[in-house]
């Protein structure tokens, strides 16, 4: 099942089920007003809304054309947004660019950061910024929303509470990280908002791709129209969802709707950092990594982050080369009070 948010004028839009080749959508408000509503009571809402799907698959139920543009995060703002750090080769890239010595503990003991969850960004909406000297970075995730989840949680509850998948582009201002996280008190201006896919998915609808705790599929990103990652999100992940959950929930509960994220994907090449994709790599999912590997060989970062007029797309697309969530595609662009 396939669930969207469409823009309807109001901050929180209007639930819709998306057909699998994401041409067409039912309304849903009918079973819930909101995705939200959904969660709320999704053990008695979502029967209704699997049947809905299958009844849009079948050309019984009336519908519409899907337009990407049109959607708003799936969730347009959510109670909670957790990030994890779940790939460990990027935590340690990262560091190595700020010149910060990572831990032992960072490979046993998961990142997590409390991101505004307030007000996303829509998944065609532009990432406005004041200023291209905050270093403009994208970073293409996953991300799972979760049901009801209780303190203490097991890893086996955990993965039981996973309800929807999707994607994320969490923006990043590189030039203001080290100075706040100087202050030793974490991200905050660093961390604007959020974009996530035009749909969730169930788990069911990533087939094999989907083990319980990961989406072994590789994530698309596109730079100004060329290839700038394809890393694949179920290799070098070190700590899988259901670990990223329970981590989150060890001394609280999680609500219906938290969104916990799994942090940029990136892959390791032949146990050392990753290569570019047109040198026969994978690439990387934000441009901080290849600043720091540009660094390592040559001793100074040659790839800008990103200028008012770039163009970042995210996207994850099945073994026929289908797209799953429908892409992330934001343009960086001047902001004007």
């Amino acid at each position: 099942m396939k669930l969207a948010t469409l823009k309807d004028g109001t901050r929180d839009g209007r639930l819709a089920v998306v057909s699998r080749d994401l041409t067409r959508y039912a309304d849903a408000s009918f079973l819930a007003p909101t995705l939200q509503g959904a969660l709320d009571d999704w053990r008695r809402i979502a029967p209704h809304l699997e049947a809905l799907a299958e009844s849009l698959e079948h050309g019984s139920v009336p519908a519409e054309r899907f337009h990407e543009h049109d959607a708003l995060s799936p969730l347009p703002r959510a109670f909670q947004w957790a990030d994890g750090s779940a790939y460990v080769n990027h935590v340690e890239l990262v560091r190595k660019a700020r010149n910060a010595e990572m831990p032992a503990s960072f490979w046993t003991d998961p990142l997590m950061y409390q991101g505004g969850s307030d007000a996303f960004l829509a998944p065609r909406d532009p990432i406005v910024m004041a200023d291209e000297a905050w270093g403009i970075d994208m970073e293409g995730e996953v991300a799972v929303i979760v049901d009801d989840v209780a303190m203490g949680a097991s890893l086996d509850e955990a993965r039981a509470a996973i309800r929807l998948v999707m994607l994320v582009n969490d923006v990043s201002l590189r030039g203001l990280i080290p100075a706040e996280l100087g202050k030793g008190f974490g991200f905050f201006q660093s961390k604007p908002s959020s974009a996530f896919s035009p749909v969730a998915v169930t788990p069911d609808e990533l087939g094999a791709a989907w083990d319980g705790g990961k989406v072994s599929l590789p994530l698309w990103v596109d730079l100004n129209g060329k290839p700038f990652g394809r890393a694949d999100a179920g290799t070098d992940m070190t700590f899988d969802f259901p670990t990223l959950i329970a981590h989150a929930a060890k001394t609280r509960p999680l609500s219906a709707g938290a969104i916990i994220g799994s942090g940029t994907v990136s892959n390791k090449l032949d146990d050392g950092p990753g290569k570019p994709v047109e040198a026969g790599g994978v690439g990387y999912s934000c441009i901080a990594e290849i600043r720091m590997i540009e660094t390592i060989e040559t001793g100074a970062p040659k790839t800008p982050f990103m200028r008012f007029g770039d163009t970042v797309r995210i996207e994850m697309k099945d073994e026929a080369g289908h797209s799953i969530f429908g892409a992330i595609e934001q343009t960086v662009e001047e902001y004007q009070p």
